[in-house]
């Protein structure tokens, strides 16, 4: 009796291993992207290496359940020190997948545009002040802004004929971790950004013109694979 109940423990307790090992065995299936943080559309850009200002960017799409890839090859600029930001001012394209936000630019609203749209003037400005309030926000101010800030950007400029909201650091905002991150059109394809996606202004209208809100849309920054 106690020989047949020393073979029944030795036989689950070799199940039990097994089953163990199994389970460690099998290989934890990781998306090449956070395709589950979106709703149905994400834009994947991936710099040629960590160190490289120059990249691709493409779109997926869920289509009927399944995921398509509807844009592709799309040369992109980043930040002139590469990716992985991590504090302001380092040159540096900030890693991960974060919110598309709402496009602005200082012409007027593309035809067709789906996501909120928002006109940039002379006396608008986002703001890289680190001991301001301020701090990583688009404000329209009328008076110095010289005066009111240590450090801010002009969105009236060319690049900025239109753009789209990276929305890095702004839930919650934490100071020096990084502000301004756009998607907006590039100087050249040769001439990296200070940490913003850029890219033609073909291409630029081309991704816009494909983005809805009501699909959440979110943007994954890597490094190819």
């Amino acid at each position: 009796m106690r020989a047949l109940r020393f073979m029944l423990l030795m036989v689950v307790t070799m199940i039990v291993m097994c089953a163990e090992v199994s389970a460690e065995g099998v290989p934890e299936k990781i998306p090449p992207v956070r395709q589950e943080t979106s709703g149905g559309q994400v834009i994947v850009v991936e710099a040629a290496s960590s160190s490289s200002f120059k990249g691709t960017l493409s779109l997926r799409e869920k289509v009927n359940g399944e995921w398509k890839t509807t844009l592709s090859g799309i040369p992109v600029v980043l930040g002139k020190n590469g990716i992985g930001k991590s504090r302001e001012g380092d040159g540096k394209t900030p890693v991960g997948t974060f919110p598309i936000g709402h496009a602005f630019g200082t012409a007027a609203k593309p035809a067709g545009l789906k996501l909120t749209y928002a006109l940039a003037g002379r006396q608008d400005y986002w703001v890289d002040d680190l001991t301001s309030a301020d701090y990583n926000k688009w404000v329209h101010y009328t008076g110095n802004p010289a005066a009111k800030w240590r450090s801010f950007e002009r969105l009236y400029i060319p690049q900025y004929k239109y753009a789209v909201v990276i929305r890095y650091n702004d839930n919650p905002i934490v100071k020096g971790k990084g502000s301004a991150i756009f998607m907006h059109i590039w100087r050249s394809q040769d001439k990296p950004t200070a940490g913003c996606v850029a890219m033609s202004e073909a291409n630029l209208l081309k991704v816009m013109s494909k983005l809805d809100p009501k699909q959440s849309p979110v943007i994954t920054i890597t490094r190819t694979q």
